[in-house]
């Protein structure tokens, strides 16, 4: 009898070892299918069958799928990655597997169009306009108001986002991202947002289920670098059912309601006002398997490979992560304290992304993160006491380039 098989197309530094894991944890035999899989130092590490595709090519996809059905029982297809899941979304339907409607997914990560549909369906964005260049994004940031928020209209981890709060940096980042530095994956198209002010959440939906809400908070301006994050949010009943109903109506919107879903919002004075729907688990779901028992990882792979899912909540705790973000550019001399900190008691997890001697580049997005502390309580008070203990034993030291002539 066949060897029963998942296939993984891509992966992402946050989630992509705990879809091996969760793979592993259903019994099947995970293979992952990347254009350079040595960009996954997981796989390596955990003997993973790895297999070099170009994962742009739905017809290559399709040839190597059909090479591995004569070996394995193919399960079920998919990802953690976004840029990919349409394509994924392609491949199921080709190959007669459970999966998301690629046509909806496609609309969801052109940010423009899903700006479009979500207000053709009565949910409240910011005000925005679509840029091509420079003049575009001065007449478009004048009609909105200062400040605004530059964005490519596609991308994923807030790469090339900027909050603009003057003319000059508006052209600033309008010369970033148009003068050659952003690296784009199609043709410039740059959307010019309202800033949305208030607190930020966001929703974790599994099909067309709020599974809850998190709260979060960002690193100083202009970057949008999420610095901590608290699930359940600290949320009365009204404000969660506004936020859980907002929510929905953005599946609604958007076609979408099949899998994973994160909604991005701000609660401004018009209430909640969405930033942006993603159609992928957010970066990191292990608070939701913390506070409440859930694991969204293994529910999602028994959705892609046809099995009955279970999103009942086991408990209710408070889980808060703090990303370990770096001050300062130059070489990462050492890092240390993740023995100390995972020894706290309610510490779920310590990671470090980086090595030293590792030379750190601050590009304003997800990249920045040496890595990350989760804790865990059964009170608010008491998870965020846990965290701040065990991240003031964690140090490290960065030694600033060399000045320009030195």
């Amino acid at each position: 009898m066949a060897r029963r098989a998942l296939i993984l197309v891509e992966g992402t530094r946050a989630n992509g070892l705990l879809y091996v894991q969760a793979a592993h944890g259903l019994g099947l035999h995970p293979i992952s299918l990347s254009s350079d899989p040595a960009q996954y130092d997981y796989l390596a590490a955990d003997g993973i069958e790895a297999i070099r595709v170009d994962t742009a090519n739905l017809d290559a996809l399709i040839r190597e799928c059909s090479r591995l059905r004569s070996t394995y029982d193919i399960a079920g297809i998919t990802s953690a990655k976004e840029s990919v899941y349409a394509t994924v979304g392609k491949l199921c339907r080709h190959f007669d597997l459970p999966g998301p409607n690629p046509i909806s997914i496609e609309r969801c990560c052109d940010k423009f169009t899903q700006r479009q549909l979500l207000a053709e369906g009565g949910v409240p964005i910011p005000a925005y306009r679509l840029a091509a260049n420079a003049t575009d994004i001065q007449s478009a940031a004048a009609e909105i108001g200062l400040p605004v928020v530059l964005k490519p209209a596609v991308g994923t981890g807030s790469s090339g986002v900027r909050l603009c709060r003057n003319v000059d940096e508006l052209a600033e980042h309008a010369t970033y991202l148009l003068g050659g530095k952003h690296i784009w994956r199609s043709s410039p198209r740059i959307l010019v947002e309202e800033f949305a002010q208030g607190p930020y959440y966001w929703a974790d939906i599994m099909g067309d289920e709020v599974i809850g809400i998190s709260a979060g908070d960002f690193g100083p301006p202009p970057h949008f670098v999420i610095r901590e994050g608290i699930f359940p949010a600290p949320l009365n009943d009204d404000e969660h059912e506004r936020i859980a109903d907002v929510s929905l109506s953005c599946l609604r919107a958007l076609g979408l309601g099949w899998g994973p879903t994160c909604i991005e919002l701000r609660w401004t004075k018009r209430g909640p006002v969405v930033i942006e729907v993603t159609p992928r688990l957010a970066g990191g779901p292990q608070p939701v398997r913390l506070a409440y028992g859930v694991d969204l990882i293994t529910e999602h792979i028994k959705l892609a490979i046809g099995d009955e899912w279970d999103l009942r909540r086991r408990h209710s705790h408070i889980a808060a992560w703090r990303s370990l973000v770096p001050d300062r550019d130059g070489i990462l001399d050492w890092m240390d304290g993740d023995s100390r900190a995972g020894a706290v008691p309610g510490v779920a997890e310590v990671k470090f992304y980086v090595e030293p001697k590792t030379p750190i580049i601050r590009k304003g997005d997800y990249r920045d993160s040496l890595g990350y502390v989760i804790a865990v309580s059964p009170s608010l008070a008491q998870t965020e006491a846990i965290l701040q203990r065990a991240v003031d034993l964690i140090d490290w030291s960065i030694t600033p380039f060399p000045a320009f002539g030195e």
